[in-house]
């Protein structure tokens, strides 16, 4: 039995934690900032799609702090009772943030067909509604310039980058809305909105929960192909078979491979075992983007009285 030697992506691994808990130090401020001033603006103004995207925004606050606390968490290292560490960690940080996004937009949906249905005598000033929408959508895109880069390879980054693209959005339909008020005086525009901004906020969060829980349920990444995997390690030199292989990630990016190879009763008795190894560790590290690999070596007379599974 051998393994994949982690120790090369260590250093790298470390050096992402730390740009991704700088990317989100700064984005956090920047959100923090926003939301007070959409507070304030909305208070101002009773804009409800103004408050939906400082509902939205807070709730991204707590998703990025939550994000945070994760990236600090997951940096610890392995333990004989975490033998794979703490990086799951990030999982359950994106899966929070994916019920929160969706605790949001239903709750902001609720609102805007409320108001809908029983329009309220609220007059909104448009201009002041208009100058706070610009200053999130200004400040959004800056902290989602700042979270672009992790969300490729962290699905709690993404999950983070999800959020603020979201406010980046309900930004951009506030804008709006207080355009078509301020030219048209048409008041529901601001529900139909907070309406719009719900639908966008919707279809992320699910796409997000499904990643975790694909995670969750170990389940083979999207991007791997066991078929090619198991021809790859049958095309090795001394390989009879392969059974029981199982690909599965521990978090984004981080992807565990394990396998009985059954190989010629002549690799052992020539002391091959250790090249053959070497070998298919090689191979799924550098074409399968697999970190940890496991192989089980067996003679065909131990794979034949073996009861196993082919997945």
């Amino acid at each position: 039995m051998a393994q994949t030697d982690a120790h090369s992506h260590g250093s790298h691994n470390h050096a992402s934690a730390t740009t991704n808990r700088k990317r989100l130090g700064w984005a956090i401020a920047i959100v923090a900032t926003v939301l007070l001033v959409e507070v304030v603006g909305a208070l101002a103004t009773g804009s409800l799609a103004l408050f939906a995207d400082a509902g939205h925004m807070a709730s991204d606050l707590i998703g990025l702090i939550v994000a945070l606390v994760a990236t600090v968490i997951s940096a610890r290292p392995a333990t004989e009772k975490h033998s794979f560490g703490f990086q799951r960690v990030e999982v359950f940080a994106a899966l929070f943030n994916g019920l929160l996004l969706i605790g949001v937009a239903v709750f902001v949906a609720v609102e805007g067909i409320s108001r809908l249905m029983s329009p309220q005598e609220v007059d909104i000033p448009p201009l002041p509604l208009l100058v706070v929408a610009v200053i999130g959508l200004v400040a959004n895109f800056g902290a989602l310039m700042l979270l672009r880069g992790g969300a490729a390879t962290s699905l709690n980054m993404r999950g983070a980058y999800l959020e603020v693209f979201g406010d980046l959005l309900g930004s951009v339909t506030v804008i709006v809305a207080s355009i078509v008020i301020l030219t048209t005086g048409f008041a529901p525009a601001d529900a139909i909105a907070s309406l719009v901004i719900a639908a966008m906020i919707i279809p992320r969060a699910v796409s997000l929960l499904s990643d975790v829980i694909r995670v969750l349920l170990q389940q083979t990444p999207v991007d791997t192909d066991v078929a090619q995997i198991r021809n790859h390690i049958l095309e090795a030199e001394g390989v009879v078979d392969v059974h029981d292989v199982h690909v599965w990630a521990v978090t984004t990016g981080k992807n565990i491979f394990s396998a009985h190879v059954v190989v010629d009763q002549q690799v052992f008795e020539a002391g091959g075992s250790g090249r053959l190894l070497d070998e298919l560790s090689s191979c799924l590290s550098s074409h399968f983007d697999v970190e940890h690999s496991t192989f089980q070596l067996e003679p065909a007379e131990h794979a034949r009285h073996e009861e196993h599974l082919h997945p």
